[in-house]
């Protein structure tokens, strides 16, 4: 349940029905954002995947130029062993006006040869290798396009549960659209920030110092700033801006660090929530984080322990 459902506990059995629809809101954005981060996944691994192909593909590209070449100088020696040979050995010892001529060019086209043989050679294994590469990168384009596909399906899941909860949102009376957007917003959102003397050090206070910069900013599903972040991506991008990579999605989050018991949390610190880690927020001190909380609810504080599952990760 996440903290919207659970202010929504105190309202008066009366309501049971309006606390129902409440409650389904609150599960259909839970599951959303769960698909939003397997959405992540799908499109950083799409990305990765772009990448190998790329290289896959320029790799292909140089083997092949490689192999025109050798070709073509093996084709050279070929005309040159031909020309040199066309007469038996030792027919063209007795027509030589210099049979010591004739023995030193007979040793160069020898050489010539055995030099011919190693190229073959080299260019049957550059051949092997080209094949192998080439095999190689259609099984990338493969897994791409099943990447593409998963990216797709994910979309398709989030905006169905979107569309479902707003469509329940819409149904709600005047009184009770207000009552959930209190329990909701507006009592979180007038929680104090915590206070401006804590101390952060080095990159983690230019980290908290940009996930304030976004505070008041709408959650939008995919989004990794600066106009609109879903969880993961307000972490991502407030890191970014301390020059930190993190991962994209809130599970490679939670791995990006050593783990701190809560009770030693520090402005900074990546804290997710559940048991899949499907939620993340930045701690920012006095019992606090900031985070993306969910669709129509902007860029906020929240109390620390505002979901189960809390792990806190020091980058």
């Amino acid at each position: 349940m996440s903290a919207a459902a659970a202010a929504l506990g105190a309202v008066p059995a009366a309501a049971a029905p309006a606390d129902d629809t409440r409650a389904e809101v609150d599960r259909l954005y839970a599951q959303a954002e769960k698909a939003t981060e397997a959405y992540n996944r799908a499109g950083e691994r799409a990305d990765g995947l772009r990448r190998e192909v790329r290289v896959a593909q320029d790799r292909v590209a140089r083997q092949q130029q490689e192999i025109n070449s050798m070709r073509g100088a093996l084709g050279s020696l070929a005309g040159a062993q031909y020309r040199s040979g066309g007469l038996d050995p030792s027919l063209a010892l007795l027509l030589s006006d210099d049979p010591a001529d004739y023995l030193d060019k007979a040793g160069t086209l020898a050489r010539i040869s055995a030099h011919q043989a190693g190229a073959l050679k080299d260019l049957q294994e550059a051949m092997r290798e080209l094949s192998q590469d080439r095999t190689e990168a259609a099984g990338k384009l493969t897994e791409l396009e099943k990447s593409r596909r998963a990216v797709a399906a994910h979309k398709r899941t989030v905006e169905q549960k979107l569309g479902r909860a707003r469509r329940l949102l819409n149904s709600l009376t005047a009184a009770d659209r207000a009552a959930y957007d209190r329990a909701s917003r507006a009592e979180r959102a007038a929680l104090p920030g915590p206070d401006g003397a804590v101390t952060v050090p080095g990159r983690a206070a230019a980290a908290v110092a940009a996930a304030r910069s976004a505070l008041g900013r709408p959650y939008v599903w995919g989004a990794n700033g600066p106009g609109g972040f879903d969880c993961s991506g307000l972490v991502q991008w407030s890191y970014a801006q301390a020059g930190v990579a993190m991962p994209r999605t809130s599970q490679g989050q939670r791995g990006a660090g050593r783990r701190v018991p809560l009770s030693e949390a520090r402005p900074g610190d990546v804290v997710t929530y559940r048991s899949d880690a499907s939620h993340v927020g930045m701690y920012t001190g006095d019992g606090q984080v900031i985070h993306a909380p969910y669709p129509g609810a902007a860029v906020r504080y929240d109390p620390v322990d505002m979901m189960p599952g809390a792990t806190v990760t020091r980058v």
